[in-house]
């Protein structure tokens, strides 16, 4: 976008049909018609000339409709939202593996229930788009700062998979805000699930620099030339700093020593940005970290044999032992079980990461304790999905194995995991890869037409952004605050369960939210109005 020369309202330049048949008709391959004898014929030359002139427009205008395109990351749609069978065809000629399947809506059944309709159907978009136009000043600096030669910004990233993806989303934007080159960022390994994987094991990193290269230069490496002494790691950035922070602390570092090494980039940048780098945010998040070609394969076959059998719900369950020795809080699935948990958070209470004075029934009450498996169970269920919808797991091993399960097996019995609908040997190689476990996870979620996160974190944020930034899709976040005191009180009947839920979550269900309406609110999972508009 940097390399453009002027500014085009879209990227998707639609040509009128006549006028192609008006440029076609002058050429010199077309049949001339038939002429008075009183008229007078334009002499050869001229209509030789008037041809070429007419072929080279065509030309040039199909190849800066092409350039625009194939140069933009912005997301055009051109079909109506009711036709999702040809947007899928369309899909496929185009060979975008990135997109998701489309929605499916209700099931093409007239018997079934209000309820149920209404708990299939997508939310009004509202017609907003997508929509990365960066500013002049942006584009103008894009052609200094995309040939750095000099500077080199080094982070390393830890955490899961969406952790990670944040950081690397920071630490492009810090890369732009030091006007340095990036070296592709090294994932640290996770001391809990020991996952060794490398940036492009993971993503398409060929992808990767393209897609940023009107923005940051990529590199793979260090030149041989930097040498980097131990000491040189800086991870003691504090919490949401702002660009000035970042040019006051670094540059002069960085000038000096050719080079910046950062770790512990989590939360370190401020959400409130310029609306050009809270734009590269978006532009690094739903372009550019495109998942590898065979991560991406596997997670799209997944998603088809979910898909394939009409609409379905992705749940991310966060019932894995990890996640109750965080949080603090009982498991639900007895003592034995807990005693467990709570010896783990005695030999590690650092791994205790909210309000440590707090007793366990009043975290509950907080809303800071995940879903089980029967309460995610129930409040599907009170917003009105059938016990015949079939319910895609997110998520890792679950704490108890399948007894964590079986409240939600029992309610709806077509439940699916990836390790259930992977045929043989698709998952074998990412046995000890939980990133990129998690990146099929990903893929299948993306695609599903309901998603419900049991508890709040990096995956239930990304979806709801990506989500939205895909068309809207249906993101249903439980207000555990207000369902909890329901949920544990055995009296309450169905019905009044069901319709006090369905009210509490009436403007909660993928409506596009403005990220401006709350202050630090992350643009990757409120990207209106920054990286999408009404158009």
């Amino acid at each position: 976008m940097a390399k453009s020369a002027r500014t085009f309202n879209t990227s998707c330049i639609a040509m009128n049909p006549s006028f192609l048949l008006h440029l076609i008709s002058v050429s010199p391959f077309s049949t001339p018609k038939k002429t008075s004898r009183n008229r007078q014929q334009p002499s050869l030359p001229l209509i030789f000339f008037l041809s070429l002139w007419s072929l080279s427009a065509l030309l040039g205008i199909c190849s800066l409709a092409f350039y625009t395109i194939s140069h933009s990351p912005i997301t055009c749609s051109l079909l109506p939202s009711s036709s999702p069978l040809l947007f899928a065809s369309l899909s496929s000629v185009f060979h975008d593996s990135t997109l998701p399947l489309p929605p499916q809506g209700p099931p093409p059944n007239p018997n079934i229930s209000a309820a149920e309709r209404d708990f299939w159907s997508q939310p009004d978009a509202e017609g907003y788009r997508p929509c990365l136009g960066f500013s002049l000043d942006y584009r103008r600096s894009s052609a200094k700062i995309s040939k750095e030669r000099r500077r080199f910004l080094v982070a390393v990233v830890s955490g899961g998979l969406n952790q990670q993806r944040n950081q690397i989303v920071d630490a492009v934007v810090i890369a732009r805000i030091l006007e340095a080159a990036l070296v592709v960022p090294v994932l640290q390994v996770n001391r809990i699930w020991g996952d060794e994987s490398e940036f492009s094991d993971i993503f398409d990193l060929e992808h990767f620099k393209k897609t940023l290269q009107s923005d940051v230069r990529v590199v793979s490496s260090l030149p041989s030339t930097h040498l980097v002494p131990k000491q040189s790691v800086e991870n003691q950035m504090p919490f949401h700093v702002s660009p000035l922070w970042i040019r006051a602390r670094f540059l002069h570092q960085l000038n000096e020593d050719g080079f910046l090494i950062l770790k512990a980039l989590d939360s370190r940048l401020s959400k409130n940005l310029t609306p050009d780098l809270q734009k590269l945010r978006c532009k690094v998040a739903f372009h550019a970290l495109r998942f590898a070609s065979r991560v991406q394969q596997v997670g799209n076959q997944i998603a088809r044999r979910m898909w394939i059998e009409g609409p379905y719900i992705a749940v991310h369950l966060r019932i894995e032992k990890d996640v109750w020795v965080r949080t603090g809080c009982v498991t639900g699935l007895g003592d034995a079980y807990d005693t467990i948990i709570a010896n783990e958070r005695r030999s590690n209470p650092d791994f205790l990461t909210d309000r440590l004075n707090i007793t366990k029934p009043a975290r509950r009450l907080a809303g800071l304790c995940p879903l089980s498996a029967l309460e995610v169970a129930r409040f599907v269920k009170a917003l009105g999905a059938p016990s015949n919808a079939r319910v895609y797991i997110a998520g890792g091993e679950p704490f108890g194995g399948r007894r964590a399960l079986q409240a939600l097996v029992d309610e709806f019995p077509n439940v699916a995991t990836k390790e259930t609908l992977a045929r043989d040997g698709e998952l074998e190689p990412y046995v000890n890869r939980s990133s990129i476990l998690a990146a099929i996870d990903y893929i299948v979620s993306l695609s599903s037409d309901v998603f419900v996160p049991s508890h709040g974190g990096n995956m239930g944020r990304a979806m709801q952004g990506h989500r939205a930034y895909v068309g809207h899709r249906k993101y249903i976040r439980p207000n555990k605050r207000a369902m909890i005191p329901l949920l544990e009180d055995g009296s309450v009947p169905e019905e009044e369960l069901s319709r006090i839920v369905r009210k509490v979550h009436k403007y909660s269900m993928g409506q596009p939210e403005l990220r401006s309406r709350k202050v630090d609110r992350d643009v990757l999972a409120y990207p209106v109005p920054e990286c999408m508009c009404k158009q």
